[in-house]
């Protein structure tokens, strides 16, 4: 199987740099016509240009390739709307979004400004919500949408100085979830990418050599694992140099204490068994533990 994006219309946020560029340019190159968004900041989101979304549209043109670019900050609605309609007006569908734009701002938390949190939080969180949202009517509508998160193992499991980065990162899983459930009926897959990659966000972060082994195409292959017609949904895949893996949330089966032993001590007194993993499920909805829960119950009551 050969995976084209031939027809297709696809945003990418963040494209003027790094992994957002390096998924641009393999969509362009596969057929697709592509919105490069960039606000043009810093890595700590500071300032703007445009001059590197330019870049990466006249890279597609000169290959014989569609693009433009939009410098919509994606911490603004208004702003979102606005690409969306551009695109529509242009092409007229969109079928893929690519939600990677991001900023950094570390810091322990003891240390941490929470306007430095706040700001991350829009960005990754509401940013990737804003642009989901202007494209969502668009895709039911259409019967025919793939959504893009970008998530991180700084949020799945945690980095030193990252709070509001992983806070934000495990955030857009739980839009995940939800926007699977939501969106099925209409054809509307989402999925996240779990990247590891030597951009800007990560340079000076880790010796050359190992940057080097980082390269931003081995994660794009990933993505573009998840966001084509036949692609899988609700699926978190880990990608980087040149590994691919997939990260599950999962629920051990538990225990069931009746009513009159349901204190603090008589769980920790089974608290192996609590975190037995032998007959653990993957939960497709917040309503199975809810069903797996009161099934326990009323088979005590039944006994």
């Amino acid at each position: 199987m050969t995976i084209h994006f031939e027809g297709k219309v696809a945003i990418v946020t963040g494209a003027g740099n790094g992994l957002g560029r390096s998924h641009a340019l393999a969509l362009a190159e596969r057929g697709a016509k592509v919105v490069i968004n960039d606000l043009g900041g810093a890595r700590d989101g500071s300032g703007a240009s445009s001059k590197a979304a330019q870049d990466v549209v006249k890279q597609i043109e000169e290959k014989g390739g569609e693009a433009f670019a939009h410098g919509a900050n994606v911490a603004k609605f208004d702003e979102v709307e606005d690409m969306v309609k551009q695109t529509m007006d242009k092409w007229g569908r969109v079928d893929i979004l690519i939600n990677n734009a991001g900023i950094l701002r570390d810091k322990s938390f003891a240390k941490m400004d929470l306007d430095d949190f706040k700001l991350v939080m829009d960005v990754h969180l509401m940013g990737s919500v804003n642009c989901s949202k202007a494209v969502w009517n668009i895709m039911r509508e259409q019967g025919y949408g793939r959504i893009l998160m970008t998530t991180s193992s700084s949020g799945m499991y945690g980095n030193f100085g990252q709070t509001n980065y992983g806070a934000a990162k495990m955030a857009v899983l739980g839009l995940m979830n939800t926007l699977v459930i939501e969106g099925a009926k209409n054809n509307i897959k989402v999925n996240a990418l779990a990247p590891t990659a030597g951009t800007r966000m990560t340079e000076d972060l880790m010796p050359s050599e190992i940057y080097d082994m980082l390269t931003s195409e081995a994660v794009t292959a990933g993505a573009l694992a998840l966001i084509h017609e036949d692609s899988p949904t609700r699926h978190i895949l880990c990608a980087g140099a040149g590994g691919y893996a997939s990260t599950r949330l999962f629920e051990t089966d538990g225990i069931f204490l009746p009513a009159d032993q349901q204190s603090p001590e008589n769980i920790l007194s089974q608290w192996d068994e609590v975190n037995n993993i032998s007959n653990q499920k993957e939960m497709m909805s917040g309503a199975q533990q809810s069903e797996k829960f009161l099934a326990k119950a009323l088979a005590s009551v039944n006994k």
